[in-house]
């Protein structure tokens, strides 16, 4: 009778010590408070109250659900046969169940996932002390899930037979974006409430969110690649993107050229300092300090040569045609998403380089703006001539963070999608890499600037510590004050102050 799995709702854990001291593990008992939810839940879904509206009620009420969340439809009904959600959990009615699920490793993914084993393998044990629900309660539940199930029997073998003759659905994710729909509003995930309609889950399920605007899933997927297309392939955008490359390139390559000079006259200096340590010896003015001091020598010496050995080597001068060969790229990733078919790899690339697209309504009826988010710039390394030419991969990079904090999430830059009509900002900058930061790595050979693109022209700025160079009044960064409290990472503090 002892329950060794997580804690269900209705109960806490029974703390008991045993007669050395040690504490009695398994041991549950019901929770007043929540059961009577429990007891509320069953019967006003006995009554013909839906999942949904009882999730709604219980959420405006301020109740809490299990693990302290939200409530939502899938709380309450579950799945029937692996007795998950409220109204299908046995130990209500004073049943223990054990071995429902088995867990096996996907093989294409890496991670563990469930599987319902059959009923003859069930256990069942009486823990009449755990009832919380009476036995005409849960048959009255159970009989209308019966009702329910014989309405919509036809409808749900239609629908598996569709789904089994679509087999390109099972090579990539439901929808082109998937789990990238954000609810501007509350932050939740915006998904398909019907069969190509997306609206913000929250809202639909659980009450808690007053975005009840919707979007179809063809016109927000044309908005997307529409927006990627006209401003990723602009000539304001391709041309600002190329010099603002180029300078960080010819930059980086004279950092590293000095850096390789200093490792050269170091080791230079240190094989003098031992080479007259071995003279000193063959004179007969050996010291034993000699010994700790040529060790020393000797690990220095080992540590510049190992650095010079991996140092990378100066990024290779751009193609010609690199402006036309990146429009060229971005035409063909923007049309194989647009393949239902054949867009497998290009959509996944596509999720890799944005991390959410934000929907939030506006002012007009039925108006709906979508902000992109996510490494966009990760598109550059198409047009990257020696690189690319054997591959059609795109790789997200860990950029640094504000100071010398190293992050690992990539960087963000904001693009409108709808139109023209809707400006765009860089909204989430994650701060320049630092000098330290490149000496480890963080930044490899792939310095990819800055993007911020609006209706009249692009501004890019290279990721850098020091102050930024001379640029264009169409590179210059905005000259507006921050409106925050504290100073932005790519300002330098100094005896006088803050200077930008």
């Amino acid at each position: 009778g002892k329950a060794g799995g997580g804690l269900c709702y209705g109960y806490r854990v029974l703390k008991k010590l045993d007669s050395e001291g040690e504490p009695v593990r398994g041991g549950r008992e019901i929770m007043p408070e929540e059961a009577t939810i429990v007891r509320r839940i069953f019967r006003e879904f006995a009554a013909g109250k839906s999942p949904k509206a009882i999730a709604v009620d219980l959420n405006k009420e301020g109740i809490p659900g299990p693990l302290g969340r939200h409530w939502g439809d899938t709380s309450v009904r579950g799945h029937v046969v692996r007795g998950t959600g409220v109204i299908n959990n046995e130990l209500y009615t004073g049943v223990l169940v054990w071995n429902r699920l088995h867990f096996i490793k996907d093989p294409a993914t890496g991670k563990r996932v469930s599987r319902a084993n059959p009923l003859a393998k069930w256990i069942r044990t009486e823990v009449p002390h755990l009832r919380i629900v009476d036995d005409e309660l849960w048959q009255a539940v159970k009989e209308r899930q019966k009702s329910i199930a014989s309405q919509f029997e036809v409808v749900a073998i239609a629908t598996r037979k569709a789904r089994a003759r679509k087999l390109h659905t099972m090579k990539r994710p439901v929808t082109l974006l998937s789990g990238l729909l954000i609810c501007g509003y509350c932050g939740g995930r915006y998904g398909l409430f019907t069969r190509d309609r997306y609206a913000c889950l929250n809202h639909q399920r659980r009450g808690i969110c007053d975005n009840g605007r919707t979007i179809t899933r063809e016109k927000i997927e044309q908005r997307v690649l529409a927006g990627l297309k006209e401003r990723l392939v602009s000539a304001d955008v391709v041309a600002e993107a190329i010099r603002a490359y180029a300078q960080e390139t010819n930059r980086l390559n004279q950092e590293r050229r000095a850096q390789g000079q200093q490792d050269r006259k170091a080791r230079d200096k240190i094989e003098r300092a031992i080479a007259g340590i071995m003279a000193a010896i063959e004179d007969g003015l050996y010291q034993p300090s000699m010994k700790a001091r040529m060790e020393d020598l000797e690990r220095q010496k080992a540590q510049i040569t190992a650095r010079l050995a991996v140092a990378p080597t100066d990024l290779p001068d751009q193609h010609p045609n690199i402006a036309t060969l990146y429009k060229k790229r971005v035409e063909q990733f923007t049309h194989a998403l647009a393949d239902h078919e054949d867009g497998r790899q290009a959509a996944e690339a596509l999720r890799s380089l944005i991390g959410k697209i934000v929907l939030t309504p506006g002012d007009k009826r039925g108006e709906v703006h979508a902000e992109l988010r996510g490494e966009l710039f990760g598109i550059l390394e198409l047009a990257k001539p020696e690189q690319n030419e054997q591959s059609d991969d795109i790789m997200t990079k860990g950029v640094a963070g504000p100071r010398n904090q190293i992050q690992n999430s990539p960087p963000r830059a904001g693009v409108f999608v709808p139109g023209s009509q809707w400006p765009a900002d860089l909204n989430s900058h994650q701060g320049p890499a630092t000098r330290q930061s490149r000496r480890r790595g963080t930044d490899k050979q792939n310095p990819l600037p800055w993007l911020s693109a609006n209706r009249s022209t692009s501004r890019i700025w290279p990721q850098t510590d020091r102050p930024h160079p001379p640029f264009s009044k169409a590179c210059r960064p905005p000259a507006r004050r921050p409106t925050y409290s504290s100073p932005p990472c790519s300002q330098r503090r100094t005896r006088k102050g803050w200077i930008r």
